[in-house]
């Protein structure tokens, strides 16, 4: 894959447009967008490997457009919000988003982002492309959890279950090191294959992965906390 498309949706043309310079310097290829509704149109007419989408936007807000892009595409997405509190972070990374960027942010540090993001999408399609045509299946079996390594699938208890890029390779990091406690800088580490920073995604995307594979989120069969060391995957009998 030589050159990305990314969609930046924002709402303030200044920001919007300063974004697209930057990131057309840097080699990628932009498409742009001034609120949900005109990204949801970009992404139908478009192959979009990465999207910057702003929170609050006219018309459509950011986070109803990712809730709406998730039905059907998996792309990485960094939400750009105004706000700092937590409970605006936690509520797009609840909804999909892979990442967030809080204004006023440098363009160094979005594109840092933007590397990280797409690097690892990348990786993502050829594990899903070489998967594809092994011949040999890496299946891993826990209670009624069923991950597919070479379909990139997971099925409980017999049913498909969608989930995102991140969400598939945390539960892959568990579910092959069955009952081993993992931190939440070492997933990070291994997942993003760099040094552990914003953490903090970890505890959500782990909250995610519990609402499609546990009955009761609350009292979770499988994916155990061990409080102050980490994350785990629990053997079953």
């Amino acid at each position: 894959m030589n050159t990305y498309n990314v969609l930046v949706v924002e709402d303030d043309q200044e920001i919007r447009d300063g974004i697209g310079i930057y990131l057309s310097s840097q080699g990628y290829q932009v498409f742009k967008a001034a609120d949900g509704v005109e990204g949801l149109a970009v992404i139908e007419k478009n192959e979009i490997h990465l999207a910057v989408v702003d929170v609050m936007m006219p018309r459509m807000d950011g986070i109803t457009m990712v809730m709406k892009l998730r039905e059907t595409h998996d792309f990485p997405v960094i939400m750009l919000s105004a706000k700092s509190e937590e409970v605006d972070k936690i509520l797009g990374l609840n909804m999909g988003a892979d990442d967030y960027v809080t204004k006023p942010f440098t363009p160094l540090e979005l594109l840092a982002r933007v590397n990280s993001h797409l690097r690892r999408y990348s990786r993502y399609l050829e594990m899903v492309k070489e998967k594809q045509n092994a011949p040999n299946e890496h299946v891993y079996m826990i209670g009624g959890l069923e991950l597919n390594e070479d379909t990139v699938e997971l099925k409980v208890d017999g049913q498909p279950v969608k989930m995102t890029p991140m969400e598939f390779k945390i539960l892959q990091l568990l579910m092959k090191n069955p009952g081993r406690v993992f931190s939440a800088d070492e997933i990070y580490e291994r997942i993003w294959n760099e040094r552990a920073v914003n953490t903090d995604t970890i505890m959500v995307h782990v909250r995610n992965i519990r609402e499609k594979i546990e009955i009761n989120p609350k009292e979770p069969k499988y994916l155990k906390v061990v409080w102050g060391v980490g994350y785990k995957i629990e053997k079953q009998p």
